[in-house]
Order: C-alpha cells, then structure tokens, then sequence
C-alpha cells in the first residue's frame, strides 16, 4: 500500500512500532486479537487496526501540500478535513479558512471565494452543486480534491446502478457531509433515498408489502428523498450504498432484512431482478477497524478507551460496540484525563461531556482497552498511554487528596 508522507508530529514512537510488528506478524490481515502491551501493573489491550486510514492520509498528505505549494495564497477548506479536532486545528494554525461548517451551514460567502483562491475539497467529498459552483468561478477543484478513493467508489456504484433502472437506498446520516455528498451524487443517475437504520428499513419494507400509505411513508421521509421520488414505482429494483463510516455489519444487516423483504415480494427466482448485489461498497478501513473492535469484545478487561473527534461517525460506532460490554470512555485526547483519577468522558446518546472520578479501578492490576477512529493521529493514542501511565507509579494507582 501507498506509504503517505504527512507530518512527522501525527506519527508516535509507541504505536508506530506496534502497528509495524502486527503487519509483519499478519501481512494479511487474519488475526483481529489485540496487541498486549504491559507498564509495570498496567496492561493495555490495543486493538489490532484503529487510527489512520488510506483516505485520511490521503487527505492530510493532499491538504499539507497546498499549503507549502501556495505561499501568500488564501486557501480554504469546504469543510472539516476530517473529524479530528487536532488536525483540522493545526491545518487551521497555517491560516487555512472554513468555508461551511459540518452541518453545511455557510461560515464564508461564495461571493468572496475567487479563481485565485485555493479551495481544498475534504476526504468527504463534495456535493455535485457546489463543485459546479466552484467551477464556475473558474476555482480549481481537481488539484487539492482529497475525496477518499472509497467514497467515490460507492459514488460509481450509484451510477452503475441508476444506469441499471436501481433506485439507490444509502444507508447513512442524512446531515452528515459524507452522506450529503453521495446522495447529491447518486440522485443525479437514480431515485435516491437516505437511511439511518434498520428501523427505517423495516418501514421502506412495510410500503413494499403493502403495509404503510403513501402518506405516512412521505412524512416519515420528507426531506430524505430524491425529486419527484415515487415509492410506488421506485422500489421495484433496489441497491443498498453506504456513508463509509457507518457500522459495515448494519449496512449488511439492512441489506439482507432488505433482501428478504424483496424476496417476499417477487419470489427467490427473481430477487436478482429486483436486488443489486452492494457488498463490494463496504470500505475496507471500516470494516477492518470494526472487526478489531469485535476482537476486542471477546477480551475481559476492566475499562475501554476510545480516542477521537466526538463528531466522527466511525468513531463514535467503534464506542457503540465496546459499551455493550465494558465500561467506556470516549475522549479526545490526554487532556481529557485529569489528575485525581478523574476523567471527561463524551457521552454519545446525550451528547454531552461527563466528568467521572476514580474512573480506573482501585487494584492492583488494571487492564485497559484501547482504540482509536480513522481521524484519530497514532501521536494522540500514544499521549492517552503516557498519559495513563504517568497516573500510575510503579504500577500503583496515584490517588492524590
């Protein structure tokens, strides 16, 4: 694989080394057992893939370039690079702009932006609208496009599909910037409609099985679906894309209720008349961090650490999973770990921080397990270790007064 050249900084003398051991141990990729690293009576479980993906240093590489290409030149990022808040930090430090923020909403107006700008597109992508936008004012938008390969790749699949009479079902969150992009994308060449969950695709299914009117179908999904989209003729032939950094095993899940559903419909002989086969969408990153995470769940282990931005939706995924087991906190870095053994902690139902005291155990021997998003720099996992053992003196729990 391409070996990306991104800022020394983001990089870690710790888990740089346990990454490179595990891929010479496991060039293909079998073993999702974590790696056990142990600092006096403190042993850390860290999980066998976390942290950068392709695309993210793809991105960050493309991003760092623009800037040391374009001395004296205003350069602006459509959005967030990535949802980390230390790298979009530092990109910002070099006096790149926000043109919108995560929710699309405008920060910086399009009349400003001119042909002698440099406009950076993030590993998201971009909507069709805009980057026609951008190319109007005569703005470059092909030299720093620093879309992930895997997002376009689902954007191709789209196309495929459409041009296939399919009626795309993208299962993401509808504001995100990544799912904004791909439907944006995908109702340019299909009827397009955004899903959140399987719950949503259980009511796509009660309007194909003549359980749900078009009525409370339209008022369920008003706002989620393509132009002039017609539920009555646009479910006959379906494929299933995703936004990249949701849980790979519910895209599959919800493609397979989906499946059935469409095999109840028009019979077994004719589901492939009806039902595309999407399983070659599911981003590689994605799934190779969440499966770690599911070795992981087969581990015992006192506490769970989860480190990255609290808007990154993968992120956020991989603390759904470990919750379901162990006690977990999500944080964004060593300075959320505080003196004291207290910790603030991001909550990921109430979206709120939560500060928690004597978050790790009074014992002896305290086992931790560790992982990161595909936003999160290895440099900023490596801090978490220092910094949890810095709170341990001789592999015993300082508890200051």
């Amino acid at each position: 694989m391409k070996q990306f050249n991104i800022p020394e900084f983001y990089r870690s003398p710790i888990i740089s080394k346990v990454k490179a051991q595990r891929k010479a141990d496991d060039p293909r990729k079998k073993d999702f057992s974590p790696t056990v690293l142990k600092f006096g009576k403190i042993e850390f479980l860290i999980a066998r893939h976390f942290g950068f993906c392709y695309g993210v240093e793809n991105a960050i590489e493309i991003a760092y370039k623009a800037i040391h290409e374009n001395p004296g030149k205003r350069i602006f990022l459509l959005s967030q690079m990535i949802h980390n808040p230390d790298v979009n930090a530092d990109l910002t430090s070099y006096g790149i702009e926000f043109i919108q923020d995560t929710s699309g909403n405008q920060l910086i107006e399009w009349d400003t932006i001119t042909k002698e700008d440099v406009v950076i597109i993030p590993a998201f992508g971009t909507t069709v609208e805009i980057a026609q936008l951008l190319e109007e004012k005569g703005v470059d938008v092909k030299t720093y496009n620093t879309t992930c390969p895997f997002v376009e790749k689902v954007w191709n699949r789209t196309k495929t599909l459409g041009d296939n009479n399919h009626t795309i079902i993208i299962h993401g969150k509808h504001n995100h910037e990544e799912t904004r992009a791909t439907f944006s994308h995908s109702q340019k060449s299909a009827p397009s409609i955004v899903i959140k969950d399987l719950k949503e695709a259980q009511l796509i299914a009660n309007f194909i099985l003549g359980k749900m009117d078009e009525v409370s179908f339209n008022q369920h999904f008003e706002g989620k679906y393509s132009a002039n989209f017609n539920p009555k003729i646009h479910f006959d032939k379906i494929g299933v894309v995703n936004q990249t950094t949701m849980l790979a095993s519910e895209t599959q899940g919800i493609t397979d209720f989906l499946r059935q559903t469409m095999i109840e419909k028009y019979g077994e002989a004719n589901i492939k008349e009806h039902m595309a086969d999407t399983r070659d969408t599911l981003c590689y990153a994605t799934n190779d961090n969440q499966s770690a995470t599911y070795g992981l769940l087969e581990q015992e282990a006192d506490l769970a650490i989860v480190v990255g931005g609290y808007n990154s939706s993968n992120t956020t995924h991989l603390v759904e999973l470990l919750e379901q087991k162990f006690k977990t906190y999500f944080i964004r870095s060593n300075e959320s770990i505080l003196s004291n053994n207290e910790i603030d902690s991001f909550n990921i139902h109430s979206k709120e921080i939560e500060h928690h005291s004597t978050f790790l155990p009074e014992k002896e021997n305290i086992r931790i397990i560790l992982t990161s998003g595909a936003s999160c720099p290895d440099a900023v996992v490596d801090g978490v270790i220092q910094r949890l053992i810095d709170l341990m003196e001789n592999g015993e729990l300082i508890m200051e007064n």
